[in-house]
Order: structure tokens, then C-alpha cells, then sequence
């Protein structure tokens, strides 16, 4: 099984802008982690229920990831993957037309509005899902009583406190 540390973006029905954030170049196309060169894997599209979902995936930093094939694993520390995260977070930054997003490990299960509303209200209210962005849409349809920073215009999150030293990171 695949455990994948990677950008998620929800994009509704919005093709146009899941297509346009699927072309864009990123600058720059390396990022960093401590002393590691990291490239980006294309961006990847899918149709996941009702909304239409990008993923990006930096390379070999994933777990069994089939994307990477037989590259060996970046083993970083939870202070590397949250450089890595700021600079996704970042390229987020230049999309438009979204919904909700988010990056770290396998974060596709916190981006459904419904699943938002029914099975993570009591986070969402407290402020704990750290890094999760929403347009300003979603904001004000969920309700919330947390008080979430702007991302940038159209987008508020609760502001991305980093990874912390565990099982899949090398501290």
C-alpha cells in the first residue's frame, strides 16, 4: 500500500481551472529539502466522485509511491518534509478555482465538502486540520467558528504547523 506525501487540490466541477493548475510550470521545478534536490512528478488529474481532483507528488519521497518505480526514498526529517510542504503550499499559492486543498500524507480523505461537514466539523471548528485551505465559499457554507487566516485572496486556512518526527520521517 502506498502512503503518499503530495499537494491535493479539490477543484469541483471546475475543469478549466484543474486544467490550467495542471499545465502551470512551477518555479522552480526543483525544491528543497535540507541538503536534497527534490523534482515535482507531473501533476495528475482525476475524477474523484463528484469532483475532479490534482494531485502532485514530489519524487521518492512517497512510500511504495508506483510513480517513482525503483528510485530509493529520500529519507527526510519532519523538519525536511515541512520544507518541502511550505514550498507546495507555495505553488498552491498560484492556483485558482478551488475548493479545498491541502498537503501532507494521504490528505485526499479531508477534501470533500460533505465529509468536511459531517465528519470533521468538530475539527474544523477547532481550528485543528492544520494546512487546510478553503475558498472563501466553502468557508462561509461551513459555518465555522474558528478563526481561519487568508491564504490569499478567495482562501482562508488554518495556518500549516509543519510534520512532526514519527514513522515516516527518518528523526
Amino acid at each position: 500500500m502506498a502512503i503518499c506525501f503530495e499537494l491535493v487540490v479539490n477543484f469541483g466541477d471546475n475543469a478549466e481551472a484543474a486544467q490550467a493548475a495542471a499545465r502551470i510550470d512551477p518555479e522552480p521545478r526543483v525544491l528543497h529539502a535540507g541538503a536534497h534536490r527534490i523534482p515535482l512528478h507531473r501533476p495528475m488529474l482525476a475524477k474523484a466522485g463528484s469532483y475532479i481532483e490534482l494531485s502532485i507528488l514530489p519524487v521518492a519521497v512517497s512510500w511504495h509511491c508506483g510513480l517513482d518505480g525503483s528510485l530509493s526514498r529520500f529519507k527526510l526529517t519532519a523538519a525536511e518534509l515541512t520544507e518541502l510542504a511550505n514550498q507546495l503550499y507555495e505553488l498552491l499559492a498560484q492556483f485558482h478555482g478551488y475548493v479545498v486543498a491541502k498537503v501532507g500524507w494521504d490528505p485526499e480523505s479531508q477534501l470533500d465538502p460533505a465529509e468536511l461537514s459531517d465528519e470533521w466539523s468538530n475539527e474544523l471548528n477547532d481550528g485543528s486540520i492544520h494546512g487546510l485551505v478553503l475558498s472563501e465559499k466553502l468557508y462561509a457554507e461551513l459555518d465555522l467558528i474558528a478563526d481561519y487566516e487568508v491564504f490569499r485572496p478567495g482562501y482562508r486556512w488554518m495556518p500549516y504547523r509543519g510534520e512532526e518526527p514519527g514513522n515516516l520521517t527518518a528523526d
